[in-house]
């Protein structure tokens, strides 16, 4: 059975004393390696994943320097929002705007990379940072050999992230889509990535397999929560070798205190997923 330990950081304002030298490592080398980091298996730990690359004090969501700190506290794969900057620059901004996440104002569209290069990043309590918003590529070639990223989709053109993988320089990829036509586009120009699919009931699974894309490179977003009535679709899932996986940035990691939402995040780990998705990854601790 898998086992996770559970901490509660009621420290976390003071995290520096927290934190290891060395970095927690995710390495993925080649697509055969990606593909049985994301195998079921019922022995391996629960995996937690960053939503906007993680979120800690002083350290802004969709930045390096989060995605850093989080892997000096445990191993995380991380969630990422790339937006087109006004000539066309991947960036990494999970709102249209940039009034909620930094100290300019407007949409990011309307800025060149070099206007953005200006902008500090601001923490996920309004404070200010001196970091700055990263390229997609800078991202990309920091965590190489050390994490996986998921790629969400914000209006980039699908063509993009083709041009982008095709090159295999990145062997560590995920790609959430939005649609079957999406994952089947992917699928027919890339042969290097996994896909992360919303599979909530029979149907979108039956929308699946007409697909064609095979098991082994899918990752099954089942919800919020895993669905007592769903339970034959997750035994069927995993049964074909693929992960389940939910996301509680909008239901637990909603709670008001730390306390709370460790008690929260007890409750999903009783349901047994095999991947969490959260804004705060600081809070879970893997153990053996």
């Amino acid at each position: 059975m898998k086992k996770l330990l559970l901490s509660a950081v009621i420290g976390l304002l003071t995290m520096n004393g927290w934190a290891q030298d060395s970095l927690h490592r995710v390495q993925v080398k080649n697509f055969s390696q990606l593909k049985e980091y994301f195998r079921y298996d019922d022995s391996k730990p629960v995996i937690i994943s960053g939503h906007r690359g993680g979120m800690l004090p002083g350290y802004p969501e969709n930045s390096i320097e989060a995605m850093e700190k989080t892997l000096t506290l445990l191993p995380s794969f991380f969630e990422i929002d790339p937006r087109l900057t006004k000539d066309s620059v991947l960036v990494l901004m999970h709102d249209e705007t940039l009034d909620r996440t930094t100290n300019f104002k407007g949409k990011i569209g309307d800025y060149t990379w070099a206007e953005l290069q200006k902008a500090r990043l601001k923490d996920r309590n309004g404070h200010l940072t001196n970091y700055k918003i990263p390229t997609l590529k800078e991202a990309l070639d920091w965590g190489k050999d050390k994490t996986i990223f998921n790629l969400d989709n914000k209006k980039i053109p699908w063509s993009r992230y083709v041009d982008l993988l095709k090159t295999n320089d990145y062997p560590n990829i995920v790609l959430s889509v939005r649609s079957m036509e999406e994952a089947l586009y992917y699928y027919e120009r890339l042969d290097n990535v996994m896909f992360c699919v919303a599979i909530f009931n029979q149907k979108q699974l039956n929308d699946f397999i007409k697909t064609g894309i095979p098991f082994d490179r899918l990752i099954a977003y089942v919800g919020l929560t895993m669905q007592e009535e769903q339970m034959s679709l997750y035994k069927y899932l995993r049964s074909r070798g693929s992960m389940v996986f939910v996301s509680i940035h909008p239901t637990q990691d909603k709670k008001k205190t730390d306390l709370e939402k460790v008690k929260g995040y007890s409750e999903e780990l009783m349901k047994r997923p095999d991947i969490i998705e959260t804004d705060y990854p600081a809070l879970f601790v893997n153990g053996k």
